[in-house]
């Protein structure tokens, strides 16, 4: 063989394996987008939760997943209403209402992902009930029994959230309002921030949320994963405007908070493996409203107030006086 045939060959071996190596990275971005944003289906849950726990990084005692745990059945189990609205683009959307016997305001919680409102929300829910809260726990799109075929990490959900205050403002037509969201219901939340609401919603509560959809997936990816993501952002955004009703996940919740005039109370645990404290500080910043900020110590993902239940409650209340002074 001579060393012109030589270099073609060689030319050939080197095209065709980089377009495999194309083929497999495009072929793993939509396994990656698809199990980051389209809803679960019926199959192996021990599987599923192994590659939850690989994702979220997260790893709890014995001791915290059982109080969780029963926390979450209690919660599950209690006298809600169900309820269902009509989101913007048709979707419907499941809730659960509790009132309070002596309300003194209202929640919209809103829960993260690839979870539920009463697993979310079944430590805190006492306190909340305790605290005069009337509360609409609602399901996220994409996830249970709330109608979509996927996710949107905030970028849809920010309307859903502005269509449960309205649905709220309805029901009790006096009380102060509040938007509080866990992990992307934080995310949701914020980026609701900015949106048309009603003049009854007084603040918004953001525990541990992400910055941007593709600010967590980068982290999540290099992190937990150990996956580049840059080589794939450009047809992560193609993917996900297919789902997303034309938006590519480039917007964040800085953006929100930059234009937004409500009062912000920021929450994160300083050992959050799975959405990094430093999201939150960047939320923070960018906040141009009247803002609140707690970082619990040694609290990791999604459990500030299971770690220190004083600073929490605290917050909360002080929050909630300065908003109704």
């Amino acid at each position: 063989m001579n060393k012109r045939t030589w270099c073609c060959v060689t030319g050939i071996a080197l095209l065709t394996a980089t377009a495999g190596m194309a083929a497999t990275s495009h072929v793993l971005t939509q396994k990656l987008v698809s199990l980051a944003v389209d809803r679960e289906t019926e199959g192996n849950e021990k599987a599923k939760e192994r590659v939850r726990r690989k994702l979220q990084g997260t790893q709890r005692n014995d001791r915290l997943n059982n109080e969780i745990r029963s926390a979450a059945e209690a919660l599950k189990e209690c006298d809600a209403t169900e309820v269902s609205i009509t989101a913007t683009d048709g979707t419907v959307l499941v809730g659960h209402w509790i009132e309070s016997e002596r309300p003194k305001r209202i929640v919209v919680a809103m829960h993260g992902w690839r979870s539920t409102w009463f697993n979310d929300f079944g430590i805190l829910a006492p306190f909340l009930k305790t605290s005069g809260c009337s509360i609409l726990y609602a399901e996220q799109r994409g996830q249970n029994n709330s109608g979509g075929d996927c996710m949107g990490f905030g970028i849809t959900e920010r309307h859903d959230c502005a269509r449960w205050i309205e649905w709220v403002t309805t029901r009790e037509p006096t009380l102060p309002v509040y938007a509080m969201g866990i992990s992307m219901g934080a995310t949701t939340v914020l980026m609701a921030s900015d949106l048309p609401l009603s003049e009854r919603v007084r603040g918004i509560i953001a525990d541990c949320g992400f910055t941007s959809p593709h600010a967590i997936w980068q982290h999540v990816g290099k992190h937990n994963l150990h996956l580049g993501f840059g080589i794939r952002q450009n047809a992560v955004r193609t993917l996900c405007k297919t789902r997303w009703n034309g938006e590519n996940g480039d917007r964040s919740a800085a953006d929100s908070l930059s234009k937004t005039s409500l009062p912000v109370l920021f929450i994160h645990g300083s050992d959050d493996d799975f959405v990094p404290v430093t999201m939150t500080y960047e939320n923070y910043k960018a906040c141009v409203s009247p803002k609140r900020l707690l970082i619990v110590p040694g609290a990791g993902h999604a459990a500030s107030y299971v770690t220190d239940r004083t600073a929490y409650e605290r917050s909360l209340c002080d929050f909630w006086s300065d908003c109704e002074e």
